[in-house]
């Protein structure tokens, strides 16, 4: 294996695993809502109702992740993803015949089993088992692949949709992960170096006690505080991240066009996907530095839109809010890498991103009641101050970290 490539083949795996959130994450969830509107048209059914299936989808893989950190561990991640992807594609070719809301809603639930391993698990464990140095750019990287993936695919399919339907529209995203992006995982994504007879890229440069075998015991930490905390700094995370779907409409509240709203959203899209490469490498150098930058920079963008002084600064809040969307994926994962090590890494970080899937689903009802109660101004102070929170724990963390 060693001799057929002329660089380490860890950067295939980082390769699979930003395929895998490009592919399967961009196309099944980032453009999830491209789909609502026709399905609903055609069903006779409200989109909020449609919608519904992606809360069946976060309470799935919610329940997952309690244990999938396990199966990881046991069958391995080449096998554990490519089946997940192989069910990912069969499901969105079901999807293509349904006819009912309860038929979207249980394809929901089984898609949300499959995102535990292809969107939770995927590349923050698999990449800490494949590079000792670089991790954090290879984890960022990555990260960015679900957001260009987006950004790509969602015009792709508005075409498709409008020219085709929904229906086939499903059956060839269903036929892309199944024909072209699941065998690739299967044939290249391996699960640790020795499946090569390799070392971790960049063992040389690090110390010895830095090995698969460093790290707490799962059990073990289930009883420390910190582990409670990284918890929380995860759930307020994606909490702070769910602002982003409320930026459109309070540009909207400062008489900015349904253009310049969305320009102010792609800002933040854009800094997210710039924020994942950034923060992986700032890391690299020190963990932090990548605390700074992701809550540092998150609180700046998050203050600027909440001054509302211009078209200009609105902007520039969002790019800036960005880098701490992007912490979700990035800051959390290496935080608790630092602290635990990586002996029972997979159990551990798949219990902790329980938090992100929770928050996710009650983050968006809590946001809007919050704005129509204290009104734009209060989301933003309120999100500064969890930001705030998940400094004081991120710090806290990087006091104990060992590994």
């Amino acid at each position: 294996m060693t001799k057929k490539f002329p660089f380490h083949y860890g950067f295939i795996v980082a390769a699979c695993c930003t395929l895998v959130t490009m592919f399967n994450i961009g196309l099944v969830l980032s453009c999830a809502g491209i789909f609502f509107v026709p399905i609903s048209e055609e069903l006779g059914e409200p989109v909020g109702k449609v919608a519904m299936y992606l809360s069946f989808n976060l309470l799935a893989s919610s329940i997952m992740l309690s244990f999938s950190g396990k199966l990881m561990e046991k069958f391995g991640a080449r096998r554990m993803m490519t089946l997940s992807s192989i069910v990912m594609g069969a499901t969105l070719i079901c999807m293509s015949k349904f006819s009912a809301l309860w038929q979207f809603y249980a394809a929901g639930a089984v898609l949300g089993v499959t995102f535990t391993f292809l969107m939770y698990l995927s590349f923050p464990t698999i990449i800490p088992r494949w590079f000792n140095k670089k991790v954090g750019l290879m984890i960022g990287i990555a990260a960015a692949g679900s957001s260009i993936g987006g950004a790509l695919f969602n015009p792709i399919c508005g075409m498709l949709i409008n020219n085709y339907g929904w229906r086939t529209t499903y059956i060839i995203l269903g036929a892309v992960i199944l024909l072209i992006i699941s065998p690739l995982i299967g044939i290249f994504l391996r699960n640790k170096p020795a499946d090569v007879g390799l070392k971790p890229y960049g063992e040389s440069n690090i110390s010895a006690r830095q090995n698969k075998n460093d790290g707490y015991e799962y059990r073990a930490v289930l009883k420390m505080p910190l582990f409670y905390g990284l918890f929380m700094f995860g759930f307020l995370m994606s909490t702070v991240a769910s602002v982003f779907h409320f930026v459109p409409k309070y540009a909207a509240t400062l008489n900015f066009s349904l253009e310049e709203a969305a320009m102010v959203a792609s800002a933040a899209m854009i800094g997210s996907t710039i924020g994942k490469v950034g923060l992986g490498w700032i890391n690299d150098k020190s963990l932090t530095a990548g605390v700074f930058a992701t809550l540092g920079l998150g609180i700046f963008g998050l203050a600027l839109m909440f001054s509302g002084t211009g078209l200009n600064i609105l902007t520039g809040g969002g790019f800036l809010f960005g880098w701490a969307y992007a912490g979700v994926f990035v800051q959390t994962p290496l935080l608790v890498r630092a602290v635990f090590g990586n002996k029972s890494y997979s159990q551990i970080y798949s219990n902790i991103s329980i938090g992100l899937t929770i928050s996710a689903a009650i983050a968006m009802a809590m946001w809007g009641n919050l704005a129509e109660i204290g009104g734009y101004e209060a989301v933003f102070i309120f999100a500064i101050v969890l930001l705030g929170i998940c400094a004081a724990i991120g710090l806290r963390a990087l006091q104990a970290a060992r590994f």
